[in-house]
């Protein structure tokens, strides 16, 4: 079962809502999206992941599983990116989130993006 903040979360990146993303953020929270570096604040989150969803035409999470372990979440899915040239890509990713105050403090998102960007 998957927790109602993690649906909200993935409903916001999945519509490319990278502001409503960065709302989610403490003012110190930090986002690191694979092997880059990581971002932090609410409005470097939110120009960062911008920049990403600007390269692709659009995104969809599959989650396979959750767990839940005080203020850190681990969520197994699939993501599915549609490329601007109309080609899919499948990829597994692992993210792993902590809160306090409802509001995440750490955020790190382990994937391997080359699939996406494969001619």
């Amino acid at each position: 079962m998957t927790s109602d903040y993690t649906r909200r979360m993935f409903t916001l990146v999945d519509a490319q809502d990278a502001q409503g993303f960065a709302r989610l953020f403490a003012e110190h929270g930090v986002l690191r999206f694979g092997n880059a570096e990581p971002i932090q604040g609410p409005r470097a989150i939110q120009e960062g992941i911008s920049q990403f969803f600007a390269t692709i035409r659009g995104l969809e999470h599959q989650i396979i599983n959750e767990w839940i372990q005080g203020d850190t979440t681990i969520v197994e899915a699939e993501v599915t990116y549609h490329r601007h040239d109309n080609k899919s890509a499948a990829v597994p990713v692992v993210s792993i989130y902590q809160r306090q105050d409802d509001l995440i403090t750490h955020y790190r998102i382990y994937i391997d993006l080359a699939p996406i960007y494969a001619g």
